[in-house]
């Protein structure tokens, strides 16, 4: 069966969340709310994909930019099916779109800890960025 690609719809969310859960090194929290996830879809229109085969998600990562800098969250890819180019070809779509709204570097956050997304990174041609810290803080919201 081949792999399909289509931009993410607020309707994959089940499917996109139970694929995220099920995924270690992805770090889910409130944000991904189907809410949340769904403002996302609507700030950045085109640039989140998913893959299925027939009616099953096997792969699917959120894309956008802040106007200057992309950024990819979550990618995943079900266990059975990796290896078989999909992760990379999730990347390539999200850079593509990111290229058609003149976006010209993309960064991702991984957990220091999952070598396996880093060695994935390393291999489709990323860099490490080590000179860098991120830092947080918790807003509190009204909702």
């Amino acid at each position: 069966m081949s792999t399909e690609l289509r931009e993410m719809r607020i309707n994959d969310y089940e499917k996109v969340h139970a694929l995220w859960e099920a995924s270690e090194g992805v770090g889910l929290s409130d944000a991904d709310s189907k809410e949340n996830i769904n403002r996302y879809l609507k700030r950045n229109p085109g640039l989140s994909t998913t893959a299925w085969e027939g009616d099953q998600v096997v792969g699917a990562v959120l894309c956008g930019h802040d106007g200057r800098r992309g950024y990819i969250h979550h990618l995943a890819v079900n266990k059975s099916h990796r290896h078989q180019g999909i992760g990379r070809a999730l990347v390539e779509r999200c850079l593509d779109s990111l290229a058609r709204v003149n976006i010209s570097k993309c960064h991702i956050f991984v957990f220091g800890d999952n070598q396996d997304a880093i060695n994935f990174w390393e291999k489709v041609d990323w860099s490490r960025r080590v000179e860098l810290v991120i830092m947080s803080k918790q807003i509190p919201t009204n909702s």
